[in-house]
Formats: structure tokens, C-alpha cells, sequence
């Protein structure tokens, strides 16, 4: 119980890391700490810098998580449990920075999905 817990943290932190890596650099540009003429390598540079701190977490989530290595979960369920994490931080994210964003029906079913998703995935 206590590597899953400390996998899904990890998990969380890391996905906080990537969804900034990924798309900070957009809310960045509508702040105006950077322009659009800013070159694409320095945001490339800025995002692998950011998204090195994102492995720093992945890395040991899914050693550390993975029953081969005495962990909780297979690798499919791994899989899917970083999904469903991703697409949760992404979703604050997006609704928080990102304002003229809104959730729709249809993303609500996405997410109802996602939780059959998992049921399926951990289901013996």
C-alpha cells in the first residue's frame, strides 16, 4: 500500500511538471513574459528544462510502482492511472489558467469514461 501511495504521488507531481512543460509556455506567451517571436528553441529549451523535473518524478513513479519491482501495479494499470492524472491536472489547469476554457458536457462523459476505464484495468 505504501509504494502505491508513493507512486500515485509521484505521479501527480510529475504530471504537474509535464502539463506546465507542455503548455505553460502558451499562458507565458498570453502574460506576455515571453512574445511570439520569442524563438521556438527557447521555448523548446525552457519546456526540457521543466520537463527534466517531470522524469525526475515519472522515472521513480514507475519503478517504484511496477510489480516486477515489488510494486502495486501492472504495467497497464500504471498506464492508465497516469492518464487519468494527466487529464485531471490538465483539466485544473486549463480551468484555472486558462479562463476562457470551459468544461462541457461531453468532457464530463470523457472523464466518466476514464473511471470506467479504470474499473476495467483493475477488474480481475
Amino acid at each position: 500500500m505504501k509504494n502505491a501511495i508513493i507512486t500515485i504521488v509521484l505521479l501527480i507531481i510529475s504530471n504537474i511538471f509535464m502539463t506546465f512543460a507542455w503548455y505553460g509556455h502558451l499562458k507565458l506567451q498570453q502574460m506576455k513574459v515571453i512574445s511570439g517571436n520569442t524563438p521556438l528553441y527557447a521555448v523548446i529549451l525552457l519546456s526540457w528544462g521543466i520537463a527534466l523535473a517531470e522524469y525526475s518524478f515519472q522515472v521513480p513513479a514507475n519503478r517504484i510502482g511496477f510489480s516486477g519491482n515489488g510494486g502495486s501495479f501492472s504495467l497497464m494499470q500504471l498506464k492508465v492511472i497516469q492518464e487519468v492524472i494527466t487529464l485531471t491536472i490538465f483539466t485544473v489547469f486549463t480551468v484555472i489558467f486558462f479562463k476562457g476554457e470551459s468544461l462541457q458536457w461531453n468532457h464530463f462523459a470523457a472523464f466518466l469514461c476514464l473511471i470506467a476505464a479504470v474499473y476495467f484495468v483493475f477488474m480481475k
